[in-house]
């Protein structure tokens, strides 16, 4: 997958066990010690984008519907999307 994203050019957000996948591959900054505040803003901004996905994988797991799908990439591709767009409205609520 990540092969795929970088052939096409595409930002991916990830947390830290793909650093180094890639330049187009942003993660987190992570140091030992306090960070630079611009970092922690960095952090806070990453977090904030990534956490619709991270919410809308968390239902999809908590319903078990790609465990169970027996149907064609195409149509889990639609109903992810389905399910991401509903999380998003329910969450803006």
């Amino acid at each position: 997958m990540i092969q795929a994203r970088l052939s096409r050019r595409l930002l991916v957000l990830a947390d830290r066990a793909y650093q180094g996948a890639g330049a187009t591959v942003r993660t987190p900054y992570y140091r030992h010690h306090e960070l630079p505040e611009h970092y922690q803003q960095y952090n806070r901004d990453h977090a904030r984008l990534r956490a619709p996905g991270e919410r809308a994988f968390a239902r999809l797991k908590q319903w078990r519907i790609l465990r169970k799908a027996r149907c064609s990439t195409n149509r889990i591709g639609r109903t992810v999307t389905a399910i991401h767009a509903l999380e998003i409205a329910w969450r803006s609520r």
